[in-house]
């Protein structure tokens, strides 16, 4: 059975700090690139982070470089996202994505929710 499990989400002040967690399990996590999402009411889903499986190449969306650093582990198959600076535009439903290089299957975590405020 596939899953992708996010945590670490929360309530935080603007300026802080958090890291969220997706273990996944049920799949070759190493053939698959990680990506984190995120959604807010309304708006569409916004590609935050991709990692590649071996960790060689990673992209950030312009809104959070300098700020969030994306890290995976494929021996505890986990991708992590570290978040810094936290700005109040940075609340929204987080999603853990796996994407296969060998097909057209992507994987869905369940989300976590982020809460930057004072």
């Amino acid at each position: 059975q596939v899953q992708l499990v996010e945590s670490g989400g929360g309530l935080v002040q603007p300026g802080g700090s958090l890291r969220l967690s997706c273990a996944a399990s049920g799949f070759a996590f190493s053939n698959y690139a990680m990506n984190w999402y995120r959604q807010t009411p309304g708006k569409e889903r916004e590609l935050v982070a991709t990692i590649t499986s071996t960790g060689g190449s990673i992209n950030y969306a312009d809104s959070v470089k300098g700020r969030f650093t994306i890290s995976r582990d494929n021996a505890k198959k986990m991708v992590c996202l570290q978040m810094n600076s936290l700005k109040p535009e940075d609340a929204a439903q987080y999603y853990c994505n796996a994407r296969s290089y060998y097909s057209a299957v992507v994987y869905w975590g369940q989300g976590t929710q982020v809460t930057v405020s004072s």
